[in-house]
């Protein structure tokens, strides 16, 4: 009996002893940690996952006390270091992804940050109902495309921050605020467009659209045309709702093709329950001529005239808003040890198009930048935001680009890109602020001229300093 008491105290002992080293392992293990292009690695201290209010509460009070360091993280798409600070705690918010509150006669939503813009489609789309704005991908959590106030296909709600009726921001020192247009008014256009420096976003209440049919409208045409023709048949035409474009990056019509497509509104609605069905989309072929894109002149040749055709094929074709707003981004998807791809997205007043495009032409002509694509949205004039990046009615060029990792290959690539925001600049425009911070202070400061002030409030608001990340560490110290 004696014998049996001693080898269950050595047990117990050995438990207890196993247990305390293996809680200060995790409390001590570091986290490698990259963003989605890769070439941002950083060493944190921790990643927190959270499911419920009440813990991530907790844990910010409880983390005041120990000086901690948070980035905030959802899908982690943004390539300047905005989920990553070395040392810090990654909060994972994916987890937080309820759907809290739905009422389709008064057409709003309320969802937890966490939850992805193809959960909320699955709820409403039986409903009738769409989603007003949101990015050209329905993958993304809503509390980080809140917190780089995205836009998308649709040319007649501007950017995100116009369909946010509220939301409840968690704060520095764990209080729980309501933040809208009437209550704590001051915080909205900082914390939407804040790219996670003021705090947690817990839980947004959206307005809802009508998901509506349309019909498909593409046309090719000349990139001299494109300005007449977007403002004669698609900003005066109330029944054009979506508008996409692409201009040219194959070296046979290299910046002067274009092809566009718009969005009409179905002369029946009726007809709309026929293809209400949620789409998932075929992947394979796209993925496949984008990968020979990649490394060939030919292959960017090939890839344009069967983007062109396809979408020129189309024409006529009916489709349900909310399946134009869920395109499916798997065919991006890039695993090279030695490459990666980032995205840089510049924003130029419309009357500027062309002659913005002229002289783009010859410099991208000259460098060796492998762009791959270039997408044309259109953006209302929209200064809600603190940064807001539509100081006009703008397209904004969404380039998608590849390049080497090695330290080399990146500067080289931020001195391409700074020479492309100069001409930006100096056509009235701006640039995107999720990508990778090659920009330089003074490029910050031209197309965002807000940006102090936005700095010395985030500062107010946080003195000591607990949410940053390197997109601060770049641009805020």
């Amino acid at each position: 009996m004696k014998r049996k008491w001693i080898l269950l105290c050595i047990l117990i002992y050995s438990s207890a002893i196993y247990l305390s080293l293996r809680v200060y392992s995790d409390q001590n293990e570091t986290h490698m940690v990259t963003d989605a292009g890769k070439l941002l690695p950083t060493k944190m201290k921790f990643v927190q996952n959270v499911q419920s209010t009440r813990e991530l509460q907790q844990w910010i009070k409880e983390t005041k006390k120990t000086g901690e360091t948070i980035a905030i993280a959802g899908m982690q798409h943004s390539q300047g270091g905005h989920t990553l600070y070395p040392d810090g705690t990654l909060l994972d918010m994916k987890g937080y992804n309820k759907i809290l509150a739905f009422h389709p006669e008064a057409k709003t939503i309320t969802v937890q940050s966490g939850v992805t813009w193809a959960d909320i489609q699955q709820k409403i789309n039986s409903y009738g109902l769409s989603i007003k704005v949101m990015q050209s991908q329905n993958i993304f959590t809503v509390g980080g495309s809140l917190s780089v106030n995205v836009h998308g296909r649709d040319i007649r709600y501007g950017s995100l921050i116009d369909s946010v009726d509220s939301f409840r921001l968690l704060k520095p020192d764990g209080e729980i605020i309501n933040v809208s247009r009437t209550e704590n008014s001051k915080l909205f256009p900082y914390v939407i467009g804040g790219y996670g420096l003021f705090g947690v976003i817990l839980d947004v209440t959206f307005e809802l659209a009508d998901d509506e049919l349309y019909q498909h409208r593409s046309e090719a045409m000349n990139y001299e045309a494109y300005e007449t023709y977007f403002n004669e048949k698609v900003k005066q035409d109330d029944s054009v709702k979506m508008h996409l474009a692409r201009i040219s990056v194959a070296p046979e019509s290299f910046l002067t093709e274009m092809y566009v497509t718009d969005y009409m509104l179905a002369a029946d609605q009726h007809e709309r329950e026929k293809y209400m069905e949620l789409k998932e989309e075929i992947v394979a072929l796209p993925k496949f001529m984008l990968g020979l894109s990649r490394y060939s002149d030919w292959g960017k040749d090939l890839l344009w005239e069967t983007q062109k055709e396809y979408f020129m094929n189309n024409d006529g074709k009916y489709e349900t808003r909310n399946n134009v707003m869920r395109s499916d981004s798997e065919f991006m998807e890039y695993e090279n040890p030695n490459k990666t791809e980032v995205l840089q997205e510049y924003f130029v007043p419309i009357d500027q198009f062309a002659e913005y495009i002229d002289d783009l032409r010859p410099v991208l002509e000259k460098e060796e930048l492998n762009l791959l694509n270039i997408t044309i949205r259109y953006v209302d004039h929209d200064e809600d935001a603190v940064l807001s990046y539509a100081k006009d009615d703008m397209f904004a060029l969404v380039m998608l680009i590849n390049q080497g990792r090695s330290k080399q290959d990146i500067q080289k690539t931020e001195k391409i890109i700074q020479k492309l925001i100069d001409i930006t600049l100096q056509h009235d425009g701006s640039y995107y602020l999720p990508y990778y911070s090659y920009p330089t202070r003074a490029q910050l400061e031209k197309a965002y001229p807000r940006i102090d002030e936005f700095l010395k409030k985030k500062r107010e608001f946080d003195p000591e300093e607990r949410f940053k990340n390197l997109f601060y560490e770049r641009y805020g110290q």
